[in-house]
């Protein structure tokens, strides 16, 4: 099965926000070392979000339906646009960016319950909990403003008390996307430090 890429060019995908109970969120480092993001993967053709997302949380993290609550999703598709340099403009059909559907999920069970060896090519190699907004400064520069948008509208299911104050880096340059002092435009937004990495995860 192929990923489907609508008539505009945008790749459909899934978006995972892993909460537990302290308000933190998982946030996992790429193998292929290009900084930190949240679970996320594309949504084959014949398959539902809520398909896709129970598929991508079980081949990126290991987790399974048991292992979660499902709290909430976005109301809609939120879209990005791929930099030039990322397209790949040999590829049919062409793909300009991804819009996602973005999903809260609470996470039941310990971190025991996490593995990255559910596929062939892992997806992460290491895992840390963070601060809510934090993900929105480590990811990639282009994906920056829908993290922004993903973890705003699913802010009020997550913390019903009210969500975390926004931190003191939070500016209107980082949701446009735009690098900030010291970030290239390759950059996850903040120096790799120590991950944790499971029983059977690849390094």
């Amino acid at each position: 099965m192929t990923d489907f890429i609508d008539a505009q060019g945008f790749r459909a995908n899934v978006g995972i926000v892993l909460i537990r109970d302290s308000g933190e969120v998982f946030l996992g480092s790429r193998s292929d070392g290009r900084g930190w993001q949240f679970p996320q993967g594309g949504v084959q053709r014949n398959e539902s979000p809520e398909e896709a997302l129970f598929r991508e949380l079980h081949e990126e993290v290991g987790l399974g339906p048991a292992d979660v609550e499902l709290l909430a999703g976005t109301r809609q598709w939120l879209r990005y646009r791929l930099p030039r340099q990322f397209v790949r403009r040999r590829s049919r059909p062409l793909c300009i960016g991804q819009k996602q559907r973005w999903f809260l999920l609470r996470m039941i069970g310990g971190d025991d319950r996490l593995r990255f060896d559910a596929t062939s090519k892992p997806e992460f190699d290491a895992w840390r909990w963070v601060d809510y907004w934090s993900p929105v400064r480590e990811v990639i520069y282009f994906k920056r403003p829908v993290y922004a948008r993903a973890l705003g509208e699913l802010a009020d299911t997550a913390f019903p008390g009210g969500p975390p104050p926004y931190p003191e880096w939070w500016s209107e340059d980082l949701l446009r996307g735009e690098p900030g002092p010291g970030q290239g435009s390759d950059s996850g937004g903040s120096r790799r430090p120590a991950g944790r990495v499971p029983e059977g995860a690849t390094e």
